[in-house]
């Protein structure tokens, strides 16, 4: 209920009775039809599709300037590949183009790629050469000389080591031996332990018997003793295997066997370090 105003104003008096009552207005547009269609497509899919189907080369980058981000896209091929209606044959040749050959290895695998000399068949002396043309024998290190010679026997059977021992002629103590004996029976080949030049062949001496000696250069030496006999001459050139001589018991010997002396700068150095 209203009462007016002496200004002519209306002022309400009490509670309305009702409240108007909204009207809804509902408008109702027309919905695109390919709305959804084209909001399910990425924005991705559609720059795809759009430069297969303008014939783009296999591997096109695209570059999308979206919200500071740079975007690359790799195009599929569109080469005589793909172009085929036989999708069978074109699987097939997509699988046999990338094939690749696999590489495996075991767990345990270890590759090591720290080689200090490369010897082939044709150069079996690749080691020592390359530790001489690079210092002297003398300062060559047991660890580096080790292996660098060739077994002078077939068949390396030790029977008593350099350095010290009980002299097994007069049984005395404290002889030094001066190299490493092998047992061979008599006649046994003597071979060469590197490459060289004979430079004595002939009887030693001091005990050795019959001797040969060879010199390997850059002051490394071997020498073969208690020979039964040789076949080399002084100034003869021989290489690594290259059969000397025959062992034997001459000189200050109690059996058949072979004597074998490595000498740096002319110093007796045990053998076992360089084979």
């Amino acid at each position: 209920m209203t009462t007016q105003t002496v200004r002519g104003r209306r002022r309400a008096t009490g509670p309305a009775s009702e409240y108007p009552v909204a009207e809804a207005v509902m408008t109702v547009r027309p919905r695109d039809a390919h709305r959804d269609a084209r909001r399910r497509r990425s924005l991705f899919s559609q720059v795809t599709e759009f430069a297969s189907a303008s014939g783009v080369g296999q591997k096109a980058g695209i570059a999308l300037a979206a919200t500071g981000l740079v975007l690359t896209v790799t195009v599929p091929s569109t080469g005589p590949m793909m172009s085929t209606a036989d999708t069978g044959n074109t699987s097939a040749a997509a699988a046999s183009v990338a094939a690749q050959p696999e590489v495996s290895a075991a767990a345990g695998a270890k590759i090591d790629f720290n080689r200090t000399y490369i010897a082939t068949k044709g150069d079996p002396d690749g080691k020592l050469k390359q530790l001489l043309s690079a210092q002297s024998a003398g300062t060559i290190t047991r660890a580096a000389s080790t292996g660098s010679l060739g077994a002078p026997l077939a068949q390396m059977v030790s029977a008593s080591p350099f350095g010290f021992r009980v002299s097994p002629i007069t049984g005395g103590t404290g002889e030094f031996h001066r190299g490493q004996d092998y047992a061979a029976q008599c006649g046994t080949s003597v071979m060469a332990a590197a490459s060289g030049t004979v430079t004595f062949t002939g009887w030693h001496p001091y005990g050795g018997g019959n001797r040969v000696v060879i010199d390997h250069g850059n002051g490394l030496e071997t020498t073969y003793n208690h020979l039964s006999s040789s076949n080399v001459q002084v100034g003869q050139k021989v290489s690594r295997g290259d059969v000397v001589a025959l062992s034997g018991t001459t000189g200050a010997s109690t059996g058949c066997h072979l004597h074998f002396e490595v000498m740096v700068n002319g110093e007796v150095v045990d053998p076992t370090g360089w084979l």
